[in-house]
């Protein structure tokens, strides 16, 4: 998504404030919706998902050129299914007040915390996975008794009009705004005065929602991405089976959704002599997956010709730097905008592939020697997303996870950490800020009150000028060592 200077005084602008303020209203009608009330809005999305699943495929496949309806299911329904139906087994918890202790100085005072909603929550949903990534955090919206806009991708437009005409559908206009438009808009959307305000995209995008959401000190999670690193440790490289069954779960994680994932592997580190090894067994790999190479109907095309361009761009300029390109899958038919999995060795290291982050198929391998050098590698780099670590070893296990900052890691498996609901999901630094998922989302969502009970009968008063002996002996008290 492009973010260009908003235009405060557009037609369109003035759109977007005018729908805005109307949920805000409607929030202040009802500031606290009910579990049954938010339940109703949850099960109504199930619905609207099981009922028009396939319609949504088609949309998706459309705007991408191509991608399998069983890719779509696995990867954006199933996910979205289950985040929905955690929050309706867990949701009606999560909304009531909690008790918690008051200090002992402070007794008999209560004290306990109410979740509220925070009234009209802002979406900003990317073009790479829409129905996951407008789900997900609506979910967390709506189980936190929220209204919401959202604004959909311009590159994903079949799927953006189709959602405009069934999520108001699902919800109601007073509970659900859409949005669609290009990057004025996008940056229009993002300075409006939100009660929170959620963007999926880059890096450098998401500085900028943040700044126009900084003009309202509106609260921001940002989901970006960066150059998450797969490790197969020595250890690993000297077991066959082990290092197979890493090389496997690594080309999956690249390979879905043809490596257009935030949390994909962006580059593996390993031994240099495990390098000829690893390119070997991801084409024996992929030769089973798909036999008919990248013109494989189970294979995802590129989401438009700009990215179908950039990437065969970072491709030329690693290889005319020196790299060696070792396509590890056969090619596409002619005319479609698909790009094989290529693995690339010796890249420099100011070429564009290992300086920024791929978001597609291309996957270097970067030769280090022992855990330590790995590790001193990614530390040298802004935090990734994820962090991917392939040993046996606890003890290596604890170094990595210790010594590292990520996002998010899976050990001996990539990037289904995403799909566990009681698992808090973001970046930190470059890579994002804020979590979401499950009860993550729903407290990124709500206003955590603290609301303070006091007792008729109680000791403060004692404590109040005019000062004397009374509290010189009570601080000795608070104040010993």
């Amino acid at each position: 998504m492009n973010l260009a200077q908003p235009q405060f005084d557009s037609q369109e602008a003035a759109s977007l404030r005018k729908s805005f303020d109307g949920l805000l209203a409607k929030h202040h009608a009802a500031p606290f919706p009910d579990w049954s009330t938010r339940a109703a809005r949850l099960q109504n999305l199930i619905t609207m998902l099981l009922d028009h699943r396939e319609r949504m495929a088609e949309a998706i496949s459309a705007d991408f050129g191509h991608r399998s309806r069983h890719e779509t299911d696995l990867l954006e329904v199933f996910p979205s299914l289950e985040s929905l139906r955690h929050a309706l087994r867990h949701g009606c918890s999560w909304m009531r007040e909690r008790k918690v202790p008051v200090s002992l100085w402070f007794q008999p005072a209560s004290a306990r915390i109410l979740p509220q909603p925070v009234g009209v929550v802002g979406i900003i949903v990317p073009w790479n996975y829409p129905l996951l990534l407008l789900l997900g955090p609506l979910t967390s919206a709506l189980v936190a008794g929220n209204r919401v806009m959202v604004k959909m991708s311009e590159f994903s437009p079949r799927f953006g009009a189709l959602m405009g005409e069934l999520l108001p559908q699902a919800l109601g206009r007073d509970v659900l705004q859409m949005v669609q438009g290009g990057p004025e808009i996008a940056a229009a959307f993002s300075a409006l005065p939100f009660g929170h305000l959620l963007f999926t995209g880059s890096t450098a995008v998401g500085r900028r929602v943040m700044a126009a959401a900084s003009e309202h000190l509106v609260p921001v999670t940002l989901e970006l991405g960066g150059k998450s690193p797969a490790l197969i440790t020595p250890d690993t490289c000297s077991d066959e089976s082990r290092f197979a069954h890493a090389v496997q779960r690594i080309i999956v994680g690249k390979v879905l959704n043809a490596g257009q994932t935030c949390i994909a592997p962006d580059y593996v580190l390993l031994p240099r002599a495990a390098m000829p090894r690893f390119i070997t067994t991801a084409r024996t790999i992929l030769s089973q997956q798909y036999p008919e190479g990248a013109a494989s109907k189970d294979y995802t095309g590129i989401a438009s010709d700009r990215h179908f361009e950039r990437l065969q761009q970072r491709l030329l300029d690693a290889t005319t730097a020196g790299a060696t390109a070792s396509p590890v899958m056969g090619p596409a038919g002619q005319g479609q905008r698909k790009l094989p999995l290529t693995v690339l060795t010796d890249c420099a290291l100011d070429s564009s592939v290992m300086q920024e982050e791929i978001f597609g198929p291309l996957l270097p391998l970067v030769a280090c020697e022992t855990v330590e050098d790995a590790v001193a590698w990614v530390n040298a780099r802004p935090h990734p997303l994820a962090l991917y670590l392939f040993d046996d070893s606890k003890a290596t296990q604890t170094q990595v996870l210790q010594s590292t900052i990520a996002g998010g890691v899976c050990i001996n498996e990539t990037l289904v950490h995403l799909a566990q609901d009681n698992l808090p999901f973001g970046g930190v630094g470059a890579s994002g800020m804020g979590h979401y998922h499950g009860q993550f989302g729903f407290e990124a969502m709500s206003k955590l009150k603290p609301v303070f009970r006091q007792s008729r009968l109680n000791a403060l008063g004692l404590l109040a000028p005019p000062y004397g002996g009374l509290l010189a002996r009570v601080l000795k008290v608070m104040l010993r060592r």
